[in-house]
């Protein structure tokens, strides 16, 4: 498993726009998000956003709110989470980006948070209420461990702000496509281009778009307009939740696929 930054240099090399899905761990159980992980893997996944289930999801619509309901129901904790990325850890390729709100963190702390994520084979963080102004030593202490903290930029962002988080995101910059919530939308909106270009004006980090993209259309035009990733949730969690078998492994395993042709 490479690092975020590793992945994306390859990608680059080859002119490729990278594919990250996301899932919520322990939805509907944790036997198949092991399995999710390594067919998202196989199906044309570069990175992988793996959520770690929290009471309070500011930044998540109804779908991954749901998921994550669910899983806290079962029990799971992020102990929990971190023992799927063990087990998947030697047949996984694509490096796994843990999504996590800043409470557990703070609560457990922060060096002791990063040891354990660490040992588990995580390469990336990503912390949506995590404002930039606070977000220093977490970047520092996590660097030191090879873990990198990806920092949101919000589409209301102002040109200033917009260039300090670029400048302190690790990995790539993680661009909301949308004001709001996560979820599937059925366009993308036009002013993602204005944004792309605008954070392509003060870096030339990799830049990945997520919140409302649904199917390979979508991904293919936010390509087009320059990202260097295409982000897709709620879809994912979705097809887990409606089918909680087989059948939902099979259809997150087309839908990866699909996405992947799309930006191919």
């Amino acid at each position: 498993m490479t690092s975020v930054q590793e992945c994306f240099q390859e990608l680059r090399s080859r002119g490729e726009c990278a594919l990250i899905p996301f899932i919520t761990a322990g939805d509907p159980d944790l036997a198949t998000t092991a399995k999710a992980l390594k067919i998202l893997d196989k199906n044309g996944a570069n990175l992988i956003e793996l959520g770690v289930p929290y009471s309070d999801p500011l930044a998540d619509g109804p779908v991954i709110q749901a998921a994550a309901t669910r899983a806290l129901q079962k029990g799971v904790v992020l102990e929990d989470v971190l023992d799927v990325v063990k087990t998947v850890k030697p047949e996984v390729r694509s490096p796994i980006i843990l999504f996590t709100y800043y409470n557990p963190i703070y609560h457990q702390g922060i060096e002791k948070f990063l040891n354990k994520i660490a040992n588990a084979g995580v390469k990336g963080l990503v912390v949506p209420d995590l404002p930039l102004e606070e977000s220093q030593s977490l970047i520092q202490s996590a660097s030191e461990k090879d873990i990198e903290v990806t920092l949101l930029v919000a589409p209301t962002s102002p040109k200033e702000r917009i260039e300090a988080i670029a400048k302190a995101s690790c990995g790539f910059i993680y661009l909301v496509s949308v004001t709001g919530v996560t979820g599937m939308r059925m366009e993308i909106e036009n002013r993602v281009k204005d944004l792309l270009s605008s954070l392509r004006q003060v870096t030339d980090k990799p830049i990945g778009v997520g919140f409302g993209i649904r199917e390979a259309q979508q991904a293919k035009q936010i390509k087009e307009w320059g990202a260097n990733a295409v982000i897709v949730g709620s879809a994912f969690v979705k097809r887990l939740a409606d089918n909680p078998s087989e059948e939902g492994l099979k259809a997150i395993g087309e839908l990866c696929h699909s996405l992947k042709q799309g930006i191919a």
